[in-house]
């Protein structure tokens, strides 16, 4: 068990380093950035939590990454590269 929680603690420490800086903002800023981008790639994920679902966005702008998550479905520009993943995770954050 002790290799084994060392191992744990070396890929967690691995994952941080390599994650890299998140921004946090409201769906609003989140969707501001988005109409700014040249041509915005969006990531989404739609998680269930309890008995009411999350919806989770990541963004690349400016070197940074952008996050936000929302009750509600983001009404999205059609001009953006969408593309679903099964969970939005950063080491970072949650």
């Amino acid at each position: 068990m002790i290799i084994r929680s060392i191992a744990v603690a070396e890929a967690e420490a691995n994952a941080k380093m390599a994650s890299g800086g998140m921004v946090i903002v409201e769906p609003r800023i989140f969707l501001s950035i988005i109409i700014k981008a040249e041509s915005p790639l969006v990531i989404m994920s739609r998680e269930k939590i309890l008995f009411s679902e999350i919806y989770k966005y990541l963004t690349p702008y400016k070197g940074l990454v952008f996050f936000t998550d929302s009750k509600q479905a983001l009404p999205l520009p059609k001009n953006i590269e969408l593309l679903e993943a099964e969970r939005i995770w950063s080491p970072n954050t949650w």
